[in-house]
């Protein structure tokens, strides 16, 4: 009996402890516009209806996507796929002008913070307000669930963009 109090009581300790450091967080749980990894390519056709557009390069398959939706924003979204099924995704957002590109990019980094929590903070250097000045406004998280980076140059007509891929997908594009 007292050897099952013992189990028990270390089993509530772990719990807890497991739960303060953070445990499993959804927040490594990243999706591409609802899909998990691995998703088929038929399964995301049959979720998201037929591409404009289908391009066949790498050993990936993209398929292209005109006016959806994300954080209240239009974007032509692409979705790849290699014999796994879906492995990463691109959005570029619809904004003109600096103003809404900068809404654009605040509300797309909100939802990414509401979904994975706050990006690790920027590596600060000698020359850090110079530099920030200089480049584009950037936002990363790697997570053990992929990675998602979200940036807009403002000097540029670049459009606001937002990757997500699967770590897999991630190491390949490293190398």
């Amino acid at each position: 009996m007292k050897r099952l109090v013992l189990i028990f009581i270390m089993l509530l300790m772990t719990t807890a402890l497991f739960a303060q450091v953070g445990g499993i967080a959804s927040s490594d749980v990243i999706t591409f516009h609802g899909f998990t990894w691995g998703t088929s390519l038929n399964t995301f056709k049959a979720g998201m209806g037929n591409p404009v557009f289908t391009e066949d390069s790498g050993g990936f398959q993209a398929l292209i996507y005109e006016n959806v939706q994300f954080a209240g924003n239009r974007a032509l979204m692409v979705a790849y796929f290699s014999d796994f099924g879906l492995e990463g995704g691109m959005y570029y957002f619809n904004a003109s002008g600096l103003e809404n590109i900068m809404m654009c990019y605040d509300s797309v980094q909100r939802e990414l913070v509401i979904n994975y929590g706050p990006p690790p903070p920027a590596p600060a250097g000698r020359y850090e307000p110079l530099m920030r000045e200089m480049r584009s406004y950037e936002t990363c998280w790697m997570l053990s669930g992929g990675y998602i980076h979200l940036r807009v140059n403002t000097r540029t007509s670049d459009p606001v963009t937002l990757w997500v891929s699967f770590p897999t997908l991630t190491k390949i594009l490293d190398s």
